[in-house]
């Protein structure tokens, strides 16, 4: 039976004003996974007028009380973790791993935001004045648009609402047209049945068609005082012009094309067993995946024989069924994207070593494809791949390789594989990233760790201290203490 889910405004579950419900579809089956309402710009009004009514009580909440909501969040986002399982399965394609993983992380990042509502929220500063008492305050913001990807639905659900909460905003939520139960209506209904007042979280989920003017009007309105958005890199790149336009300041974390840099010490299994993870994790489906791996010409036809092998055996279909280790990608778009990309290089003179870029049954499955001999005139070579492919880049030497890593407009995350660690940390201190794991792939997360990139993968941090004072004013409040100030006229 297909799940029916309204939208979210002031703790009530409504339809949307239009009477219109529009579809998820499972990416496996092609069938209607969930019905949900199509909300407008109507809408969007709605939850954002009950965001404000809410905000001066919500701000007003002491910090022990938003700790116990998130912390009793927490707890019942992980007890739920087989339900987030078949949830992610069938919303998006997810395997049992990846979505596990989804529940432990936002659940973590529940409790690192629990954590943050006891936090110094400010500073005592240095005066020239007599009798003044000056200091810098931290203060919520107001209402925090949220828009929310289907990739990693139930982390970046979370991570989209958790810490601005904590720090005493309201939110209107966003979520993914093609997640809007993993990244949008299951986190508001674990947090309001772990005691979050109603209008201080709002969920508008919408038809696909309707999305710009749904965005829009969200960014537009004037109550709205931020946005945080995490997405694609042209999708992204529109929503920070919106609030631009609107001068409302904003938290973009977008696509990646990140490297792994291999260098001619590395132990080689343990640099295959690093690129196979960050390169197929969720069938590449993570901005931090490996699009990218830069390998010591020395090592380059060991690496790319035992990787190409490594990849040719993992298990493929199904991602409700054990063991399967790639899925579905979310869509037919999708996969057509991904073999066009895959296509493209082979014509122009690319070699797959693993893989064929075709797409099997049921119309998004891709078997996960390394390519070698790719030059710049590919559209791979700089494009995010977003999928199950990845390609080998051969180099003589280290100053190639981080030539070569920095040869993206983008700049996420990245990764450096070598038995030493001083010349690991030189390496990655000169990659232009926002992101670097030295002896790891590009692959890694922790709530209170500052995330974000540089360049066009976008702008801001979520998470850690970098997060609390993003979604926070910065207010200068002085205080004349003792005698009068002397005034000149």
């Amino acid at each position: 039976m297909v799940a029916s889910r309204g939208l979210v405004i002031a703790g009530v579950e409504r339809s949307a004003s239009s009477g219109r419900s529009t579809a998820s579809v499972n990416p496996w089956t092609g069938a209607p996974y969930a019905q949900v309402a199509a909300g407008t710009v109507r809408d969007v009004e709605s939850a954002v007028s009950a965001a404000a009514k809410a905000f001066d009580s919500w701000a007003a909440t002491k910090p022990n009380e938003r700790r116990a909501i998130l912390l009793r969040a927490a707890e019942m986002l992980a007890a739920r973790t087989p339900e987030v399982i078949a949830l992610m399965a069938g919303e998006v394609g997810g395997v049992a791993p990846w979505a596990g993983f989804n529940a432990a992380l936002a659940a973590d990042m529940l409790r690192e935001a629990a954590a943050a509502t006891t936090q110094p929220v400010g500073q005592v500063l240095a005066t020239n004045a007599d009798g003044i008492l000056s200091t810098q305050q931290r203060v919520p913001k107001g209402v925090v648009a949220a828009i929310s990807p289907w990739n990693a639905p139930v982390i970046l659900g979370v991570r989209a609402v958790a810490l601005p909460l904590a720090m005493g905003n309201t939110v209107v939520l966003k979520p993914s047209e093609d997640a809007p139960i993993a990244c949008g209506l299951l986190i508001s209904d674990i947090l309001h049945e772990a005691g979050l007042p109603p209008g201080v979280l709002n969920v508008v989920t919408n038809d696909r068609a309707d999305a710009a003017e749904v965005v829009e009007a969200l960014i537009g309105d004037p109550r709205v005082r931020m946005v945080n958005f995490t997405g694609s890199t042209e999708t992204g790149r529109k929503v920070g012009m919106t609030a631009a336009r609107f001068l409302k300041p904003a938290v973009l974390e977008l696509g990646g094309k990140n490297p792994l840099i291999v260098l001619d010490d590395a132990d080689l299994d343990y640099a295959v067993d690093a690129a196979v993870f960050g390169s197929f994790f969720n069938a590449g489906q993570i901005c931090m995946c490996v699009d990218r791996v830069i390998v010591h010409r020395s090592l380059a036809e060991q690496f790319t024989e035992r990787f190409a092998a490594r990849v040719r055996e993992l298990p493929c279909g199904d991602p409700s069924a054990a063991g399967t280790a790639i899925g579905p990608v979310i869509s037919r778009e999708a996969a057509q994207r991904v073999s066009g990309l895959i296509a493209d290089a082979v014509a122009k003179g690319a070699r797959l070593a693993a893989g064929t870029g075709e797409i099997e049954d049921p119309g998004t499955l891709i078997r996960p494809a390394v390519l070698t001999d790719v030059t710049p005139g590919m559209r791979v070579y700089a494009e995010e791949i977003f999928g199950p492919a990845t390609v080998i880049h051969p180099v003589d030497d280290v100053e190639e390789a981080i030539a070569l890593a920095n040869d993206t407009l983008q700049g996420l995350t990245g990764g450096v594989i070598t038995e030493n660690l001083a010349r690991g940390l030189q390496v990655a201190a000169r990659l232009r990233t926002g992101i670097v794991h030295v002896n790891d792939q590009s692959i890694a997360d922790e709530p209170q760790a500052p995330f974000g990139g540089v360049k066009e993968s976008g702008y801001g941090r979520f998470g850690g201290q970098a997060g609390a004072e993003a979604f926070t004013d910065t207010r200068w409040v002085t205080a004349q203490v003792s005698g009068h100030a002397h005034f000149p006229i």
